[in-house]
Order: C-alpha cells, then sequence, then structure tokens
C-alpha cells in the first residue's frame, strides 16, 4: 500500500538517481514502521519487505513506467504523445 501512495502518479515522472535515493529511504522507513522494527534492531529491509510480501520500490517504478509505454505504443500513430518517440534528444556540450 506504501508504493502505491508513494508512486502515485508516476509514469511519467523523470526519476533521478537522488529521487531514486529518496524513495528507498522512505520506503525503508514505513517498512521498518509497519513491522515495529528500529534501526538497532540490525534487521534487513529485505527480509522485512519479504514478510509483507512488497516489492522493491524501484522496480515497482520501472515496472509502472514499463506499463505506461506499452500503453503508448498501442495507440494510434497520430496521436501525440506517440509522436513524441520520435524526436532526438541532443546531449550538451560538456565544459
Amino acid at each position: 500500500m506504501c508504493e502505491v501512495i508513494m508512486l502515485h502518479r508516476n509514469e511519467t515522472w523523470p526519476v533521478r538517481k537522488e529521487n531514486e535515493v529518496a524513495l528507498q529511504w522512505a520506503e525503508t522507513k514505513m517498512v521498518r514502521w509497519m513491522r515495529g522494527v528500529k534501526v538497532k534492531d540490525t534487521v534487513l529491509c529485505k527480509a522485512l519487505r519479504e514478510r509483507l510480501g512488497l516489492d522493491d520500490i524501484i522496480s515497482i517504478l520501472q515496472q509502472n513506467k514499463l506499463h505506461w509505454f506499452r500503453h503508448v505504443l498501442r495507440k494510434e500513430d497520430d496521436i501525440w504523445v506517440k509522436k513524441c518517440m520520435e524526436y532526438e534528444v541532443g546531449v550538451p556540450d560538456q565544459k
């Protein structure tokens, strides 16, 4: 449930590494709170997620993006969102 709230409408978010770190940190805090585990208890968050039946939040984020991409691929060719796939983004010159 915490993933649903944290990742609401995330399919089109531009996610950077610092965003992933922040999401993982928040997820860890929530999972520990749900299980009543303190940081000093030295229980791995992976083990806690398995006990709760939760997937890693970054995996869910990637699955949601792929779901959105498959949705876009099914659209007709003249839809604006599908036309955006034709654009090329250049990398700025590094100084």
